[in-house]
């Protein structure tokens, strides 16, 4: 989800922060020995070979992935093309157009639904899984168990998603644990906030259906007995963005109610803040904290959700839209499941560069998506008016918190790399994705489908072309193609595909066993722009290095022109490397056809190299 809709809402909240003085904000010790790599799936479109793909279209007539479609075959392929984790995405269990009620489902209204196969951010039933993933909809946890059995088998670790700033608005905890009291059951909702209320209320307003535009109907203006524009839920809720309307916007998260996490709605706090010193501390030091504090009723919900998954077996959490919900939360989420399981990963969607260091220190977080700042530059490159000139500089401002900042090319919310609206070409993310997964110690995450070009060309019905759709039943052409109907060997691909996932899967596993992707960085981009005959902005050159493993990365992001170059690496560099004068061999490691060396003169390194457009080349100084 975006944050252009609820900005005002946040500064309301008083979420927003200035950035502090991070002088006690100490980066912490790496906890990953190699690098990390993310596979973003979005579980219910992985396996589904159905190519009709009709807008709207129902479950038996579009189809669906399941659990079971994960099998043995397609999870070593997923690990062989250099994945660590899998971000299972759409598991919880969320609202849906299909009848389960013979599962003692109730029926969701498509008034209160996005698409037909329904958001995975608007979570109905926190302890379940989506029915549709199950082949067996009364078995699907034991599926799902399965499924993370599956995938830790072959070496992976799992990852779902939690959404604590909002659910469903037709929430129903149909399966909770014993003792599990359901969200909103005892809620005083003849108050607006009550900080043990889990929702904010709108007293003397029933809720009422946004009026649509753009010609949108329910379901494509299928017949529905439930979709009449109506809704029943009195009094009215605040909605997931934030609107205090009883009848939202068609624009707002309407779909879902926001969560009260004991912030007033003049944006004052009934907690306890933390004391400024602990951003430096620990996570015992800030699950200790909060021992003895008396908190939020929403909290404690959370917290026992979280555990819940981990005792059943995932690895970390995706925690969607982290912003909207106060840091002091996050703190003591994140330390009780890191007193659980010290290795749990914690990735958080933070789009506000100003807030990083509180959500990564105070927040205990692990990783935020460098959205705002890394990806946003390297987009406007690759669409031909950005400069190289801004990564470096993106990556100094970085400095302290460069671990933390997952990278990424594509997710669920971003446009598809070969989209006509982004660039229109897999092949221009090549010198991209180097840069993206060699620049920093942090991980790197990729999109099922990005590794074969997928362009999220389908108009599925709410979702529209450009990003694949979450909200709809839909199959994933040039994904279904590498499925060759399930054999998972790419057996329907094209060359250029084949040749794309093998680029992909050259880049990963060099990235996942390579020492100095976790050691030390400096850029040489600028040195070489003063020093360097015919480079410029479309080139982008650093190095990486740790005690045994020295490396010398370049990309060429033009799509038209080549380069010959004397790369210059500079006397700085050298010291630090503790190089002598003399010639040195270079080993290419991605595809292993460039031979050249590195010749050091009175201290300083050159190297000649040619660039073809959209080249990258990774050297490895040999001693």
């Amino acid at each position: 989800m975006k944050i252009n809709r609820f900005i005002t809402f946040l500064v309301v909240l008083g979420v927003l922060s200035s950035c502090k003085d991070e002088t006690d904000q100490k980066q912490v010790e790496l906890p990953m020995k190699k690098k990390a790599v993310v596979y973003q799936v979005f579980t219910r479109l992985f396996g589904n070979t159905n190519t009709t793909n009709t807008p709207w279209g129902t479950i038996e007539e579009n189809g669906v992935g399941k659990f079971a479609d994960f099998d043995e075959k397609a999870l070593n392929e997923i690990k062989d093309l250099g994945i660590t984790h899998i971000w299972y995405t759409g598991v919880p269990h969320h609202a849906l157009i299909h009848d389960y009620t013979a599962y003692g489902i109730s029926n969701d209204d498509p008034d209160v639904v996005k698409g037909r196969a329904g958001s995975p951010y608007a979570v109905k039933d926190y302890y379940n899984v989506n029915p549709d993933l199950a082949t067996d909809p009364a078995k699907r946890l034991e599926e799902f168990k399965q499924l993370i059995e599956r995938t830790h088998k072959v070496g992976m670790k799992v990852i779902i998603d939690i959404v604590p700033n909002h659910v469903a608005r037709n929430y129903e905890g149909k399966t909770n644990p014993e003792g599990v009291e359901d969200f909103g059951a005892t809620d005083d909702t003849s108050k607006e906030y009550d900080a043990n209320n889990n929702f904010y209320y709108i007293p003397g307003q029933a809720f009422k259906v946004p009026e649509w535009k753009e010609g949108y109907l329910p379901l494509g203006g299928e017949k529905n007995a439930l979709a009449d524009s109506k809704f029943e839920e009195n009094p009215a809720k605040w909605t997931g963005n934030g609107s205090r309307l009883a009848q939202p916007d068609f624009y707002d998260w309407y779909e879902t109610v926001k969560i009260n996490y004991g912030v007033k709605p003049d944006g004052t706090e009934d907690f306890v803040e933390l004391p400024y010193d602990f951003a430096g501390k620990d996570y015992q030091a800030h699950f200790d904290f909060w021992k003895d504090k008396t908190l939020p009723d929403s909290w404690h919900k959370f917290k026992d959700i979280a555990l819940y998954w981990l005792d059943f077996g995932v690895d970390g959490f995706r925690f969607d839209m982290a912003e909207m919900v106060p840091v002091e939360f996050w703190s003591y989420l994140n330390s009780n499941i890191k007193m659980k399981n010290p290795d749990a990963f914690l990735l958080a969607e933070v789009y506000n560069p100003s807030l990083y260091r509180d959500y990564i220190f105070k927040g205990k977080m692990d990783y935020l998506y460098d959205k705002v700042e890394l990806y946003d530059s390297i987009k406007h490159i690759m669409k031909g008016y950005g400069w190289t000139d801004h990564i470096p500089v993106v990556q100094k401002g970085m400095a302290d918190i460069e671990h933390h900042m997952l990278h990424f090319l594509e997710n669920h919310d971003e446009q598809r790399i070969a989209s006509p609206e982004f660039v229109g070409r897999a092949e221009i993310a090549k010198p991209a994705m180097v840069v993206s997964a060699t620049i920093s110690t942090s991980p790197t995450m990729i999109y099922f489908g990005q590794e074969v070009g997928e362009p999220g060309a389908e108009d599925a019905g709410f979702g529209k072309p450009s990003r694949t759709s979450i909200f709809d039943y839909i199959g994933v052409p040039h994904h279904q193609r590498w499925m060759n109907n399930k054999k998972f060997d790419g057996g329907q691909l094209s060359d250029e595909e084949k040749g794309l996932r093998d680029f992909y899967k050259r880049l990963l596993n060099f990235t996942i066993q390579s020492d100095a992707l976790m050691g030390e960085y400096q850029e040489i981009h600028f040195y070489n722009k003063e020093h360097t005959e015919h480079y410029d902005h479309r080139v982008l050159s650093y190095v990486r290095w740790s005690d045994n493993e020295k490396l010398i990365i370049i990309s060429n992001f033009d799509t038209e022109k080549s380069y010959a170059l004397d790369l210059k690496i500079p006397e700085e560099v050298i010291s630090k490397w503790q190089l002598k004068d003399g010639d040195y061999g270079l080993q290419e490691k991605l595809y292993g056809t460039f031979n050249t060396k590195l010749s050091i003169v009175n201290g300083q390194g050159t190297m000649a190299i040619e660039l073809e457009p959209l080249q990258s080349y990774i050297f490895s100084i040999g001693e």
